[in-house]
């Protein structure tokens, strides 16, 4: 049975640890400072606590991020099926997995709210399936779908904030989606028993701004999964029990591409920072994140034995 673990705090303590027992939280007997030493020590105090009934209301803890610092954020780019497409992509003929990264100065927690920089206009959400690393790997690795469980410790919720006026007209994926808060993580981490993997390949996700829809689809739609992905990814990165790589978003964002040839005309006709004051301009008029807005966002499958809560994100002033 997939174990929901949560990071919380209570009447302003110390961080602990929980399993989610029938709605609410089930504390851990030790106290864990970082998600790695869960990962490597935790197993036997998880388990036991899953199987005690719960002491505490989820209403009544500050949830926080089940991934700490430090840790290195990997990203996948445009891997859902229309997500490339509205990236002005052919997702049949893409040959490659594309692959950046955040900072961790990024990470917080799943209820916080998020300050929009000043100079920022054209802030964007991506919603995102996060796989938390298990173990140490410091060499190419084969990974497949029956040894998934070994690398993977579990899932959460992502939101990989986006400042496409910083990340695009200055080719800046690492600033423009690295702002302090850029990454909200949760509330919850699941960590299914090895045969409950292929659950990872049935999960709806959603996501919402002020209750209007967003965007929606499903992780059958992946064209990269994750064994294919980490098999790759270990080729030219070392991971380590805690990282966190965030599987791509699906379509919904705010930010999308002109078609091809669209694209091509532009560039033939400006000089490249005409170019980019226009799709500033244009994009100025598309209904990007501002203060006051509040994002939530979704991840279960059909009978939820996978559910990771809802994360709610206030977009704030400086």
């Amino acid at each position: 049975m997939v174990t929901h673990l949560a990071h919380y705090r209570s009447d302003g303590g110390d961080n602990r640890w929980g399993v989610v027992v029938d709605g609410g939280l089930s504390p851990l007997s030790d106290t864990y400072r970082t998600t790695t030493e869960l990962i490597r020590h935790g197993t036997d105090d998880w388990r036991a606590a899953s199987r005690r009934p719960a002491v505490l209301h989820l209403d009544d803890v500050e949830l926080l991020s089940p991934v700490t610092r430090p840790c290195r954020v990997i990203c996948q780019g445009t891997n859902y099926r229309q997500h490339a497409i509205d990236s002005g992509m052919n997702p049949d003929a893409r040959a490659f997995n594309l692959f950046f990264d955040k900072t961790d100065a990024s990470l917080t927690g799943p209820h916080a709210s998020v300050v929009r920089p000043s100079h920022v206009r054209l802030l964007d959400h991506e919603i995102e399936l996060a796989l938390v690393m298990r173990k140490e790997v410091t060499e190419p690795a084969e990974v497949t779908d029956k040894n998934l469980h070994e690398y993977v410790f579990g899932v959460t919720i992502a939101n990989d904030l986006s400042a496409r006026d910083v990340q695009l007209p200055q080719g800046q994926y690492l600033k423009g989606k690295s702002y302090r808060g850029f990454c909200p993580v949760g509330p919850l981490l699941a960590v299914p028993e090895p045969h409950e993997f292929p659950l990872l390949d049935e999960l709806g996700l959603r996501l919402e701004v002020n209750g209007q829809l967003r965007q929606q689809d499903s992780t059958a739609n992946l064209l990269h999964r994750p064994a294919e992905t980490l098999t790759e990814l270990t080729t030219f990165c070392d991971l380590s029990p805690g990282d966190l790589l965030l599987t791509g978003t699906p379509h919904g964002c705010t930010a999308t591409t002109p078609p091809a040839l669209v694209r091509r005309l532009a560039t033939a006709l400006l000089p490249e920072d005409k170019l980019w004051a226009l799709f500033i301009r244009l994009n100025l008029k598309k209904p990007y994140l501002a203060p006051g807005d509040v994002i939530t966002a979704a991840i279960h499958n059909a009978d939820r034995s996978i559910d990771l809560g809802v994360q709610r994100t206030t977009i704030t002033t400086p």
